[in-house]
């Protein structure tokens, strides 16, 4: 695959622009997924290898994030941790389950829904931090995150602005403490899913490691430029991405 330079520009260019986007506003799955299926990489395989190409991002960024982090009210950071590697094990091995013929149909729905969430986020996330309403109880709390780190195991698109949006409803306020501990679960639960892939033999890793280092650079130069970018153009350049990638799984069938 790599042999052919078309796919490869497309490769690179791909993983550049989604550590870029994961960079300043998120939605680089949107990228980093249909450029390997377009290659001609089972879906399930893309699934796998885009998430492993993202990893270094969500590290780096809950590093950044390290003076920030808090637990939300009702779980401690070593409940989280536990249900953050329980969760993304979960989603893992439930991707490892999914055939190539299901999966293939279930991603154009995943990524209409992350689409979507993306698009409502400014909506969603000013209500969240407007939440004032007291704290969910532990259950409630450990029940939410496992959900949602299951879902991000198997599916990474839209996980941050889920865990933004469940760490406001379970009564986090700051939200330099959301943004952190938000990293250190997408880092956690990406990190076993990656392991759990890997055991699973689902990982294209000449691929992963080519889009690794083009994320990674994208991810740098994303951070410095975007301060040039105006946020709405941003945002509605990445919802546009969204929708139209939803598009072409849809005709594909």
């Amino acid at each position: 695959m790599l042999s052919d330079p078309f796919n490869l520009i497309l490769l690179l260019t791909a993983a550049f622009a989604a550590g870029a986007l994961n960079a300043v506003a998120g939605g680089g799955s949107f990228l980093t997924l249909p450029a390997l299926v377009f290659t001609g990489m089972p879906p399930v395989t893309a699934n796998a290898t885009g998430t492993v190409a993202l990893l270094p991002g969500y590290v780096s960024g809950a590093f950044g994030f390290r003076e920030d982090v808090e637990a939300p009210p009702g779980l401690s950071l070593r409940t989280l941790t536990a249900l953050s590697l329980i969760g993304g094990a979960i989603g893992a091995t439930l991707l490892l389950l999914t055939d190539n013929r299901t999966f293939g149909k279930i991603v154009p729905w995943l990524l209409l829904v992350a689409t979507i969430l993306f698009a409502v986020s400014p909506m969603l996330l000013s209500k969240v931090k407007q939440n004032q309403g007291g704290h969910a109880s532990a259950r409630k709390s450990a029940v939410g995150l496992l959900a949602v780190t299951i879902y991000g195991g198997y599916f990474n698109g839209g996980l941050g602005i889920l865990l933004l949006a469940l760490f406001g409803l379970l009564g986090q306020t700051n939200l330099n403490a959301m943004n952190g501990i938000k990293n250190v679960v997408s880092a956690l639960l990406t990190a076993i899913a990656v392991a759990i892939y890997a055991w699973g033999g689902v990982v294209a890793w000449p691929q992963a490691l080519v889009m690794m280092t083009a994320a990674t650079a994208g991810g740098y130069f994303g951070a410095r430029i975007a301060r040039r970018i105006p946020a709405p153009v941003l945002r509605a350049g990445i919802v546009s991405t969204g929708l139209i990638m939803t598009t072409l799984f849809f005709l594909r069938g």
